[in-house]
């Protein structure tokens, strides 16, 4: 998650206010309880990245599908819009799209219903008849039902239970908070939720589940607990329909997707 000072005090104004600053995942550290969990099955080729580690670029959330270009949701403070992702020999793993922003915002600042942003994927990257999978590690890989869509903001409530996979560590919890993100220096989201689940180095991005559920973008650090943006929002700002049938109603030949002669700069994340 992203760099900055450590969280301060909450204010209550109405709904909770959450003015906190940020501990980067960049940082340093780990949890107290370890690091890896032992996953309960295999990995697919190529594979389901959603819930896992992308290489170069934090962690993935869930597919989705841009008309007819299969991506990965990525948080938006782990990559730079426009920007090519290579693996370390150079090949290509896809290309990344526009970060979502909200138009209703002071001049000076940039507003966000959702830390995400698009990484439209190679056509060797997409494990297509497992697109609406989620790899949770030892959470084992979770199918997302044809007919539950992702939750908003309004749909998430204190007390309901959160899963995550940051880094192979799979994690539960419960939201204890809910409230608008509007910390001075940072972007301004009209949505946090907090879960009483630590997260440190590389958790950012990872795909959240509330009872079940897609339902956030691992997003920031708040006082050593889980801080994540609802999904809904951020699919709809960047006109996504999320992946909830094997091959996210697509198909290879039909899909649209960036190649090997992809230009752009490479990402440096």
């Amino acid at each position: 998650m992203r760099p900055g000072p450590k969280a301060v005090r909450a204010v209550t104004v109405g709904l909770l206010v959450l003015i906190v600053g940020l501990v980067g995942l960049w940082a340093a550290g780990g949890l107290p309880d370890g690091g890896e969990t032992v996953r309960t099955s295999g990995r697919y080729d190529p594979p389901v990245w959603a819930g896992q580690t992308v290489p170069g670029a934090c962690s993935g959330g869930f597919y989705a599908r841009h008309a007819d270009t299969i991506v990965l949701t990525i948080v938006g403070h782990c990559a730079t819009p426009g920007t090519s992702l290579r693996d370390a020999d150079g090949r290509l793993i896809g290309v990344f799209g526009p970060l979502a922003q909200l138009n209703d915002c002071p001049s000076d600042r940039l507003c966000s219903p959702s830390d995400i942003l698009t990484l439209a994927l190679a056509p060797d990257r997409i494990p297509w008849g497992h697109l609406n999978l989620v790899d949770m590690g030892a959470g084992g890989y979770r199918t997302l039902a044809a007919d539950a869509g992702p939750l908003r903001c309004e749909d998430i409530r204190v007390g309901d239970t959160v899963e995550i996979n940051g880094r192979e560590h799979y994690r539960e919890g419960m939201v204890i908070e809910t409230g608008r993100y509007e910390h001075t220096t940072d972007v301004i989201f009209p949505c946090m939720v907090v879960a009483d689940i630590q997260v440190v180095t590389g958790d950012s991005g990872g795909a959240v589940l509330v009872n079940g559920a897609p339902a956030g973008i691992i997003s920031r650090e708040l006082g050593g607990k889980l801080g994540f943006t609802p999904l809904a929002e951020g699919l709809e700002n960047l006109d996504l329909v999320l992946c909830a049938t094997p091959d996210c109603d697509l198909s290879p030949a039909r899909a649209v997707q960036p190649t090997a002669l992809a230009t752009g700069a490479q990402s440096d994340q």
